[in-house]
């Protein structure tokens, strides 16, 4: 089968996405055409997994002191080019056309008639979740930033039943955990920033990985260039991890039994709306400010519950190489069913046929109807702002 698959590049979770689904697909027998989009082809590193992959400049968002910078985005736009590469995608002899949140190929799908199957978290926001800072302007770029004929989404609970559990790399073995390491990973943050707050900690060994270009220790603080191996090796080490909300890296440090605080960006729908799902779901500390007080909170608190996904990318490899031809909510349901959350609900997929209708999640938040969360788990141990 021939694969031409598109993966939006501006974040690492998208790419590490694409490698752990690239990898299972290989092994299914695929051969995969890569188009990387959102980022400048010097800041791609490690990408050795995907060949010979091309790059265009696709469609990105600018921040700015931690928050999404609306001007400058849209003065980085330029549609003229976008819809030169549209256009001038040639997916001519594919088998399968997969779009990871991808702009160019989904579109470029749209204009020439073409089946697109989207696999990416953002299209679990086309399913009743929880949802925080849904305005109509958000809704309506998510809704159209990579529009597909067949969307498949990711998330931490199956709330409605084409939802798949996230697609990690299930095969890393066991390591001993460093009690009083913790890896840092906000990007959208200044690291300057970040480090006078972690300096002053009375414990804690802080692994951050931000722009430098050689590894630097300054007591507690070790900063750390990007890097795959460098990372991976850390977070299966340490005792717990800060990061942003995104998606790809709060599922490993899940799966790894790591405990988590995350820091949204503001007036990022996306991650707003992963930070509380979070919360909710007892799966990770919130913090809206990064503070000395806050950090030092969430290293005296316990740590938060663990949940170990099933091999989503072997099953979603399979059934796109048979041609998507058993239901999405069939194979949710299996993944569902092998999914082992510890010291926490079971899923609703275990033990049923189907979940049962639910009532209103929350309302607190502007939050969409639900799979019911235990009463227990409505609140995390504390949130910090």
């Amino acid at each position: 089968m021939k694969i031409f698959y598109g993966v939006q590049a501006t974040g690492n979770g998208h790419i590490t996405r694409a490698r752990i689904l690239g990898k299972a697909l290989e092994a299914k027998g695929a051969e995969i055409t890569w188009l990387f989009t959102g980022r400048a082809p010097e800041k791609l590193f490690d990408m050795d997994a995907f060949g010979n992959y091309r790059t265009c400049k696709g469609l990105t968002f600018a921040t700015r002191k931690e928050h999404i910078d609306l001007l400058q985005t849209a003065m980085k736009l330029s549609f003229p080019a976008f819809f030169r590469d549209v256009t001038g995608l040639d997916l001519a002899g594919y088998d399968r056309v997969i779009s990871d949140f991808e702009p160019v190929t989904a579109w470029s799908c749209k204009f020439q008639g073409l089946p697109c199957l989207g696999i990416s978290h953002q299209n679990a926001f086309k399913y009743p979740i929880p949802v925080e800072g849904d305005r109509p302007l958000p809704r309506l770029v998510m809704n159209l930033f990579a529009p597909c004929t067949l969307s498949v989404g990711l998330h931490w609970h199956p709330f409605a039943p084409p939802i798949l559990p996230p697609i990690i790399d299930t095969s890393h073995t066991e390591k001993s955990e460093e009690t009083d390491k913790i890896l840092v990973y906000l990007p959208f943050e200044d690291h300057r920033t970040v480090q006078r707050v972690l300096r002053d900690m009375q414990r804690g060994r802080f692994m951050i990985y931000c722009d430098v270009n050689s590894p630097r220790d300054e007591g507690p603080l070790h900063l750390r260039p990007f890097s795959l191996n460098g990372f991976r090796d850390d977070l299966a080490t340490c005792h717990g991890v800060i990061c942003g909300a995104g998606f790809e890296l709060t599922s490993e440090a899940i799966h790894l039994g790591k405990k988590l605080l995350v820091k949204p960006v503001a007036g990022q729908m996306e991650q707003l709306s992963n930070a509380l799902a979070l919360e909710r779901l007892g799966l990770a500390t919130r913090m809206n400010r990064l503070a000395p007080g806050t950090v030092t909170a969430w290293l005296q608190a316990p740590a938060t519950r663990r949940m170990v996904f099933p091999d989503t990318a072997s099953e979603l490899a399979h059934w796109i190489t048979q041609g998507c031809t058993e239901s999405i909510e069939a194979l949710s349901r299996r993944l569902w069913a092998r999914t082992n959350p510890q010291g926490a609900f079971r899923s609703p997929w275990q033990g049923s046929g189907t979940p049962t209708a639910p009532p209103s999640l929350l309302t607190e938040h502007r939050l969409r109807p639900s799979l019911p969360i235990p009463p227990a788990l409505r609140r995390p141990p504390f949130t910090l702002s």
